[in-house]
């Protein structure tokens, strides 16, 4: 970790009201005493009312709080655009809370930022050539799924294919193609990587249960061009 890493980390702690102590900060991070005094001082320097109790730890004082992040024109107008584009996505999760968040984002944009991120706003239009009645509801569940391990079990159709599978799956990885999610699984039915389009998946239920890491790598199975099962 790099300094700045654990500056902005110890900060956050320290914003948490916790009272820490340098042996504790030690630990945490893998460095010495000695470097977190450096850290504390530094902290100091760039005007963080860090409150040392003698024989107890670290605090921050009271009411401190950060300024809030600000956005430049360019980078409003960039989340304004991702917007237009999400928003072609079939998949109802994504979208809702991509909108949501948004929206908490834009609640510390500048007047004037905002202003003219509204006028761009209307001057956008993204269309979709390949429309198709398809869609999903399942890729924010699925994300935590891939990011906490779990397991997830589904009822997949094919295309071209009336009938539906059961299938039992260690999610790895996704990708969009022609607005299309596709995530990429461990498939226990077929004891091998699988694709799987989202929004195929008739019914999805996350498993408490997690499983062990393969070490999968999506430039790996793209360069290996594997069968897709979709």
């Amino acid at each position: 970790m790099s300094q700045l890493s654990r500056l902005i980390s110890i900060l956050t702690l320290l914003k948490s009201k916790r009272l820490l102590t340098a042996s504790e900060l030690s630990k945490k991070y893998d460095v010495s005493i000695r470097t977190i005094y450096r850290d504390i001082r530094k902290l100091e320097e760039a005007g963080v009312p860090v409150t040392t109790i003698e024989g107890r730890g670290y605090s921050l004082m009271d009411h401190y709080t950060v300024a809030p992040v600000q956005f430049t024109e360019k980078q409003a107008n960039a989340l304004i655009t991702a917007q237009h584009i999400v928003n072609q996505s079939k998949d109802v999760s994504f979208v809702t809370d991509f909108n949501e968040a948004l929206i908490k984002i834009k609640s510390v944009f500048k007047s004037s930022i905002q202003e003219k991120s509204e006028l761009l706003n209307g001057k956008i239009h993204v269309f979709n050539w390949e429309y198709e009645e398809f869609s999903s509801d399942a890729l924010s569940e699925i994300q935590l799924a891939i990011t906490n391990f779990n397991f997830v079990e589904i009822n997949y159709q094919k295309a071209d294919d009336p009938n539906i599978t059961f299938r039992k799956i260690e999610p790895y990885a996704f990708y969009s193609t022609n607005n299309k999610w596709i995530l990429i699984a461990w498939c226990h039915l077929r004891n091998d990587y699988r694709a799987f389009r989202i929004d195929r998946i008739q019914h999805f239920k996350i498993l408490h249960d997690t499983f062990e890491n393969r070490g999968f790598k999506l430039q790996d199975y793209f360069q290996a061009d594997p069968y897709d099962d979709k």
